[in-house]
C-alpha cells in the first residue's frame, strides 16, 4: 500500500490531479472559516453548541458535520455543498415520475447536462430560501432555542438579511463549482470529497474529546474501556466496508449475432447489483423526518403532547423504534424510486442478454425485483444498526455524540464510501500505467 502512494507522485497526470484536488479542498476549508459579515462568531458558536444540547442535536449536529463546522461559525460557505445534492436528489426524484425528464434523461449526454443544468438553478433557489431563513434565525435566536440570551447580530435589519443571502447564496455556487472542478479534473467526486474533508476535519476534536475521558481529572474510563472502543471501531469500520463493497452477481449471457459477414457478441457476464443500493439515504430523511414530529408536540402545552414530545428525543426507545422502522421504509422506497428492473429487462432483451434459467422480458424483471427485495433487506437491516450505534453509545455509555458519530451513522458511512471510491481511480490510474495498485501483489515495471 505505501508502495502504491509513492507510485501516484511517479506518473505526471495523476500527480497534478492530485495536487489540483488538494488545493481545490484548500479552498473548501478556507471558505468554511471565513464568517459573514455581521455575525459574532463567538456567541454564534456557544448558541450553537446550546441547540445541539437542546434542540434537536442529530439533525442540528448532522448539518454542522455535512458543512465541515461552517454552519457553526456562519462562515461564507455555511450551506456547504448540501443545497446541490438536495438538487439533485430532487431531480432524481422527479426524473422518476415526470416522463418528460424521464425522456430527457434518455436522450444521453445533451438530456444529462440540461438535468444537471436544472439542478444548479434549483441549487440557487435553495440557497436563497435558506440562506433567508438563517439570517431570520441569527437575528432572533430565541424562536430555536429560549434559553439563549445573547446577541448574535449586532446590526439586524433588510440590509443584514439581504448581505447574508448573497454572501450564502455565492459561497454555495462557488462551492458548487469547485466541487465540480474536482470531478473533472481532480481525482474522485468532487462534492462526495468536500463532504468527507468536512467530516474528517472533525476528526481531531473528537480525538480531544476522547482523550479527556480517560486521561485527566475528568477522566470516566479506563484502559479496558479504551481497549474495547479501538477493537469495537474496527470492527465497525471493517463491516461498513464489507457491506459497502458487497454486491449480489446476477450471471448474463448474450446470444452471438451476425453483423454483416461477422459474428459479434456471445459471452458470459455478470450485473451486480449492491446490497446497500440507497447508502446514506435513508437516515438523512429519517433524521430530518422525526425532527419534526418532536419540535411540535413540545410546543402544544399538553400533558400527553409534552410525554410524546419526550420519548421522540433522540435516544429514547420510541425515537429509536420509529428510526429504525424509517430507515427500513427509505431504504425500500428508494430502491424502488431508483431501480427499474423493467428498463433493465428490456435493455437486456434489446441487446440479447439473458440470465440462465428465466425467460427474457417480464419474467426476468419479476427476477430482478425478487433478488433486490431480499437482498436490500439486509441491507436495510444493517444500515439501521450503523445508523442506532452513536445514539446508543452517547445516551447510555456517555461518549460525546461527536466521538458516538465516528463509531457509525452518516460520518462513518460517508467517509468510507468516498475514500472506496476515491482508491478505485487513482488505481485504475496506476494499474493503466503499469504500476502496483493498492489491492495488488507483486512487482511490475512502471512506464510514465
Amino acid at each position: 500500500m505505501f508502495s502504491a502512494f509513492l507510485n501516484c507522485w511517479k506518473i505526471p497526470e495523476l500527480r497534478r490531479r492530485i495536487l489540483f484536488t488538494l488545493g481545490m479542498v484548500a479552498i473548501a476549508r478556507l471558505g468554511a472559516n471565513i464568517p459573514c459579515p455581521g455575525v459574532n462568531s463567538t456567541e454564534l458558536n456557544v448558541y450553537m453548541q446550546d441547540v445541539q444540547k437542546q434542540v434537536g442535536g442529530s439533525i442540528v449536529g448532522l448539518a454542522d458535520m455535512l458543512t465541515g463546522g461552517a454552519l457553526q461559525q456562519c462562515a461564507v460557505f455555511a450551506l456547504g455543498v448540501m443545497p446541490y445534492i438536495s438538487a439533485s436528489i430532487i431531480m432524481m426524484l422527479l426524473t422518476a415520475v415526470m416522463p418528460s425528464l424521464e425522456r430527457l434523461k434518455q436522450e444521453g449526454e445533451t438530456g444529462r447536462a440540461k438535468i444537471i443544468q436544472y439542478s444548479r438553478y434549483m441549487t440557487v433557489g435553495l440557497c436563497i430560501v435558506q440562506g433567508w431563513f438563517l439570517a431570520r434565525m441569527f437575528e432572533h435566536p430565541e424562536q430555536l432555542f429560549s434559553g439563549f440570551r445573547g446577541v448574535l447580530v449586532a446590526n439586524p435589519g433588510m440590509a443584514f438579511e439581504i448581505l447574508t443571502v448573497i454572501t450564502i447564496t455565492s459561497g454555495t455556487v462557488l462551492l458548487m463549482w469547485v466541487g465540480e472542478q474536482i470531478t473533472e479534473r481532480g481525482i474522485g467526486n468532487g462534492m462526495s470529497i468536500i463532504i468527507t474533508v468536512g467530516i474528517v476535519d472533525r476528526l481531531p476534536r473528537a480525538i480531544g474529546l476522547t482523550w479527556r475521558l480517560f486521561v485527566g481529572p475528568q477522566s470516566q474510563f479506563n484502559i479496558l474501556h479504551a481497549i474495547l472502543l479501538l477493537v469495537m471501531a474496527v470492527t465497525v469500520t471493517a463491516a461498513v466496508i464489507a457491506v459497502t463493497e458487497s454486491q449480489r452477481k446476477i450471471p448474463v449471457q448474450y446470444a452471438k449475432r451476425m453483423v454483416g459477414r461477422k459474428m459479434l457478441g456471445g459471452g458470459q457476464t455478470f450485473m451486480p447489483l449492491k446490497i446497500n443500493y440507497s447508502g446514506v439515504m435513508p437516515i438523512i430523511f429519517a433524521q430530518a423526518i422525526l425532527l419534526f414530529p418532536a419540535k411540535l408536540f413540545s410546543m402544544l402545552q399538553m400533558p400527553t403532547f409534552q410525554k410524546l414530545s419526550r420519548a421522540l428525543t433522540e435516544g429514547e426507545t420510541l425515537y429509536l423504534t420509529l428510526y429504525g422502522l424509517m430507515i427500513l421504509f427509505f431504504s425500500y422506497f428508494w430502491v424502488a424510486t431508483q431501480f427499474n428492473p423493467l428498463q433493465i429487462a428490456d435493455d437486456l432483451k434489446r441487446y440479447g442478454g439473458y440470465v440462465p434459467g428465466i425467460r427474457p422480458g417480464r419474467p426476468t424483471a419479476e427476477y430482478l425485483d425478487h433478488t433486490m427485495t431480499r437482498i436490500t433487506l439486509a441491507g436495510a437491516v444493517f444500515l439501521t444498526v450503523i445508523a442506532v450505534i452513536p445514539y446508543i453509545l452517547s445516551h447510555n455509555f456517555r461518549l460525546p455524540y461527536l466521538t458516538a458519530s465516528f463509531f457509525g451513522g452518516t460520518s462513518l458511512l460517508i467517509t468510507v464510501g468516498v475514500m472506496l471510491d476515491t482508491m478505485r481511480q487513482v488505481e485504475s490510474h496506476l494499474v493503466m500505467r503499469h504500476y502496483d495498485g493498492f489491492l495488488r501483489k507483486g512487482k511490475l515495471r512502471g512506464r510514465r
